[in-house]
């Protein structure tokens, strides 16, 4: 999978570089729709830490094309990117799940009409240190495994050791998707829960530091973010049915049992500068995303 991982380090470095050439410039104020200052457009751009290499990958190639658009990119998970849209600290909401209803009524009270852009798809991959002995799931066993009813590898075909539950923070769309689309399995009157046993993770390279050194471990992230040193479980949606790895072909076939759309999240239509953002993503923009280990949407 070694064509699906973007270089972390790499990325922090350029985000950090994006985020300097950004830091003297002030937010516009409300009446400067397009953000200009000094002849220059400026687009905030925050939140789910899935989506955050990709994000950068699309700033960079786009300040290319429009020299006078600087993109500010930060991740930290998609309820602290959907929070600041709404508190108009940033033009661009990052997301890796849908916004809750909760949200979409707080942004209407605020006089906000939330408008909602998919603009590309993942799949949320499962992964174990490569010694494990287990190649494969279904979706009941990992949702057993999480909420703590299975606690031993033995009980899944494994080694008689006890399982190591990794998750992202509760603010992550990936920790909201797992939660809703495995865990409780899309039964919205569910109230199952993570085990307590969970340890929650900041970030994706903190899940894939503790699985690379951790023979006991279990976790989930973006398959962009599956690097060579880690197993990914097969999954099957229910017994019987076949083991289904991960990949952009089984994205697009519906075979694979946890993808998902991403999303960008506006607090109104869109319109100049950030319409003219969006309407390239969702063409000339769609070419980068493989690069990211992400399934594009054409």
């Amino acid at each position: 999978m070694r064509e699906f991982f973007y270089d972390f380090s790499r990325a922090a470095i350029a985000l950090a570089l994006v985020g300097a050439a950004l830091s003297s410039c002030a937010r516009p104020d409300a009446a400067n729709e397009n953000g200009k200052t000094d002849g220059e457009i400026v687009i905030e751009n925050k939140g789910s830490d899935t989506m955050v290499n990709l994000a950068l990958v699309w700033a960079e190639e786009y300040m290319t094309r429009q020299p006078n658009v600087r993109l500010s990119v930060t991740g930290g998970g998609s309820g602290t990117g959907i929070a600041a849209l709404m508190n108009g600290t940033v033009d661009l909401a990052n997301a890796s799940r849908s916004m809750k209803a909760v949200e979409f009524q707080a942004a209407r009270a605020r006089g906000y009409t939330p408008q909602e852009f998919i603009v590309a798809r993942d799949a949320i991959a499962v992964v174990v240190h490569p010694s494990n002995p287990v190649n494969g799931l279904t979706i009941q066993q990992l949702a057993d495994i999480y909420t703590g009813k299975i606690t031993n590898w033995q009980a899944v075909g494994g080694a008689d050791r006890p399982i190591v539950l990794l998750s992202r923070e509760s603010n992550s769309g990936t920790y909201v998707y797992f939660l809703e689309h495995v865990i409780r399995q899309g039964d919205e009157q569910s109230h199952l829960l993570f085990s307590p046993e969970t340890l929650l993770m900041p970030s994706s390279e903190g899940i894939s530091a503790e699985v690379r050194q951790n023979p006991n471990a279990i976790g989930y992230d973006g398959l962009g973010y599956v690097t060579p040193d880690q197993k990914m479980l097969g999954l099957a949606r229910r017994d019987g049915d076949e083991y289904i790895l991960p990949s952009v072909e089984a994205v697009n076939a519906a075979t694979y049992p946890i993808a998902r759309p991403l999303f960008i999240y506006t607090v109104n239509e869109p319109t100049g500068a950030i319409k003219a953002y969006l309407d390239w993503i969702l063409s000339d923009g769609q070419a980068l995303i493989p690069q990211l280990g992400f399934v594009p949407l054409h």
